[in-house]
């Protein structure tokens, strides 16, 4: 008996999922706990595992399709019955089962189009049509057609009647898949479906795009990419920002992670300065509460609970998972946290709930060599803080009533406030704090 595969709930939060990538497809076996496929929720790529032993039966569901959590998106066979039964598997496009396997991307726009795959020539390994061989197909088929434009009774604009599917034989697209709006984003507005021409009906392959010119290429937004897009603007349109810059000597802090490297590293722990900043936020945020808060229209939202946000580059885009209760942890603990939110954000095994809630952010973009940067805040939060790249630099230090060149490494530190909510005195105390454990880091403290 079939096996129902739904659209698993990743949070307590989430309601819906989209299909990034199918892993396996219809035919191929599978073994227990094998990923099958990602699922997208915000800017959270998750593996979903297979549960049990055996092949996947049938895509329900295809790629880049948003469903509700607990939706069937796919069924499974078990190993003894798909051997004893020589079950095939349920594939969407008829009279092709002696070609290559497809993609359920092939599949759908075949549906759409009623393609018979036998008249494309597949680019693909043992000749598989893959989807950029059925745009050129559809490109090459709709350039002999003469696209006319006819006003049609209701006043709507379309094509030459004769290039026009019949709504009957091809359905209408679906406007474009948007990411998850994350708590305390508008959402988008909807968009209105149109009349598709087959000639202007290719997914993701707009043919009118203001400055695009015939040797771009225009590529396609990630749900993650979306995602960013929306929330910055949204934090921009939103809070005024005001940004403020501290420079902080961290030789003491260096001789620290030099001393304690080692130890950290025998049990498992990587001591990154990342940990360090995290540390002093805390303490500043302790000391400064009104930095751990967010403007609300009927006042200002203390949070008595420090969650603290470290973002963490992808190729693709950035994320930022949340260190809970911040305040509750050792360096070593917030060494350890550091570390494996960022290894599993690299891994894409982040769960939906590990990129909320946060209180408060940070951005080391001093790993790339920047100096210092003014981050956008990210909302609903009220601040930023960005850590600058650590350099060794001449310095003047005062000892003992005498001032003196030193060489000392030197980073800069700014944050980015919301002035609704954070005044630049209330900025500055908040780096001073920061400054100042940082800079009077003891050799023996843990």
């Amino acid at each position: 008996m079939p096996i129902d595969v739904k659209m698993p709930q990743l949070g307590e939060s989430v309601t819906e999922g989209t299909i990034g990538r199918w892993l396996k497809q219809p035919g191929e076996a599978i073994e227990e706990f094998e990923p099958l496929l990602e699922v997208t929720t915000d800017k959270v790529d998750t593996e979903v595992p297979a549960t049990i032993k055996g092949m996947l039966s049938e895509i329900l569901v295809p790629e880049g399709e948003t469903v509700r959590v607990g939706t069937v998106i796919a069924r499974l066979i078990e190993a003894s019955e798909a051997a004893s039964n020589s079950v095939a598997p349920a594939l969407p496009v008829q009279a092709i089962a002696s070609r290559a396997p497809i993609s359920p991307v092939v599949a759908r726009l075949a549906n759409e189009y009623k393609l018979n795959l036998d008249d494309i020539q597949g680019s693909g390994g043992g000749g598989r049509v893959t989807k950029k061989d059925v745009e050129a197909f559809l490109a090459q088929r709709s350039s002999s057609a003469t696209a006319t434009p006819t006003v049609m009774s209701d006043g709507e604009a379309v094509l030459n009647p004769q290039a026009v599917v019949d709504p009957a034989a091809a359905p209408t697209l679906a406007p474009p898949v948007l990411a998850p709006t994350a708590p305390g984003y508008p959402e988008s507005p909807p968009l209105q479906r149109q009349r598709v021409a087959v000639d202007a009906a290719i997914p993701e392959r707009p043919t009118e795009v203001s400055g695009l010119g015939p040797d771009d290429e225009l590529v396609p937004l990630t749900p993650m990419r979306r995602a960013i897009a929306q929330h910055m603007v949204h934090s921009k349109q939103t809070a005024p920002h005001v940004t403020t810059v501290m420079e902080v000597d961290l030789h003491r802090v260096v001789a620290h992670r030099a001393r304690h490297r080692a130890d950290f590293e025998r049990q498992g722990v990587k001591l990154t300065f990342t940990a360090y900043f995290v540390e002093a936020t805390v303490a500043a945020l302790r000391e400064v509460g009104i930095v751990n808060s967010s403007y609300a229209e009927g006042g200002i939202v203390q949070h008595h609970r420090i969650h603290v946000g470290v973002a963490v580059a992808l190729p693709d885009g950035l994320i930022v998972p949340v260190i809970k209760d911040a305040d509750d942890k050792s360096l070593l603990g917030l060494a350890r946290a550091v570390n494996d939110l960022a290894q599993r954000a690299r891994l894409r095994r982040l769960l939906p709930d590990e990129v909320q809630g946060g209180t408060f952010s940070i951005t080391n973009h001093g790993v790339g060599g920047s100096l210092f940067a003014m981050p956008i805040i990210n909302q609903p939060q009220a601040a930023i803080l960005g850590v600058g790249a650590i350099e060794k630099r001449a310095v003047v230090v005062s000892e003992n009533g005498m001032d003196a060149l030193a060489i000392r490494p030197m980073c800069y530190l700014s944050l980015t406030l919301d002035h609704r909510v954070i005044d630049g005195a209330t900025g500055d105390a908040f780096l001073t704090v920061a400054k100042r454990i940082l800079e009077n880091y003891s050799t023996a403290q843990l």
